[in-house]
């Protein structure tokens, strides 16, 4: 069940979603986690129950029009993450970056303030930890007072992390970003837009 929102559509239920009580969940599955989903019935109950679903991939809004229930554009997660950067001029808000090998996400954060020097970051986390160390990246996360969580732990793994913990986080939203640290930290190139179109 993907929601049929635009981009701006999206920025502003994220906006909304800052302004509410809890932890809301986005994520942003292509083609191939749909289909992961249709195998791993554990990862279809989790999309199935975000707060937001919105079509990474083109082949999403493919199939959208084939089932004749048309998505009215792409909503690709690096995007809505880079797009969420323009809502800081009017509010304050503060990120948190988890995923990623060692270095990625502080270079990422790096390259974030230079680029969008009205944001903040409140802090930075790696992807490779054990399951008995999450205690400690929680209690990190919510002393930083963050109110956006990006999770680039790979899918479907953060959205299994995000769903398993977010009870015990203290941020308004969390985000399955996939590779977008990578990219924002300049080590993973977007395809050009024409090929990603």
């Amino acid at each position: 069940p993907v929601d049929r929102v635009t981009m701006k559509e999206a920025l502003e239920r994220l906006s909304a979603f800052l302004d509410g009580d809890g932890t809301r969940a986005i994520y942003t599955p292509n083609a191939e986690i749909m289909m992961d989903a249709l195998r791993d019935p554990q990862l279809a109950d989790i999309l199935r129950n975000a707060d937001m679903l919105v079509p990474d991939g083109a082949g999403v809004v493919l199939a959208s029009k084939i089932l004749g229930r048309k998505l009215p554009e792409r909503v690709p997660g690096f995007d809505l993450v880079k797009n969420s950067f323009s809502l800081c001029p009017t509010r304050r808000i503060r990120y948190f970056l988890l995923g990623g090998r060692p270095g990625v996400a502080e270079q990422a954060a790096i390259n974030i303030l230079k680029d969008h020097p009205g944001i903040e970051i409140a802090g930075c986390r790696h992807g490779y930890f054990s399951e008995e160390e999450e205690k400690d990246i929680i209690r990190d996360i919510n002393s930083s007072r963050a109110d956006i969580l990006l999770v680039a732990l790979g899918a479907p793994k953060q959205e299994k992390w995000i769903h398993r913990n977010r009870d015990n986080l203290n941020v308004k939203v969390c985000i399955g970003v996939g590779g977008s640290l990578d990219i924002f930290a300049g080590k993973t190139k977007l395809a050009p837009e024409f090929f990603r179109k």
